[in-house]
């Protein structure tokens, strides 16, 4: 019996073991990473675009965001950085549009208003 939990005590140490440090070497997957960040982004703009239509003075929009790595957000979590944003507004040779749309990106996104371009749409 002794001989036989020897045995097994033998074979456990033998196993190789890894303790996550390798992984925490990588890092995460860029290729994981890429595809969620362009999933978070498109989410994003669509959501961005949705509401910019729907404010008075604005008419039809299309948003394209530029994005970072990301940031480490609540709970661990990592979430997609907002670093530029390019809007095109049919309502965008109205001074006062312009400003609530640069105003809201900025609010929504913690970004500068230099990181804003809005032009008007044809």
């Amino acid at each position: 019996m002794v001989l036989l939990l020897l045995g097994m005590l033998l074979t456990v140490i033998a196993l190789p073991v890894s303790d996550g440090r390798e992984q925490a070497k990588k890092g995460p997957d860029p290729a994981e990473n890429t595809e969620r960040y362009e999933v978070d982004r498109t989410l994003l703009e669509t959501k961005l675009e949705s509401i910019l239509e729907n404010t008075e003075g604005v008419g039809k929009v299309q948003v394209l965001l530029m994005t970072g790595e990301g940031k480490q957000g609540f709970y661990g979590t990592e979430n997609t950085e907002v670093t530029g944003v390019l809007i095109a507004a049919e309502g965008a040779d109205d001074s006062v549009t312009v400003q609530n749309i640069q105003q809201a990106v900025m609010a929504l996104f913690q970004i500068e208003a230099h990181k804003i371009k809005i032009m008007k749409m044809k």
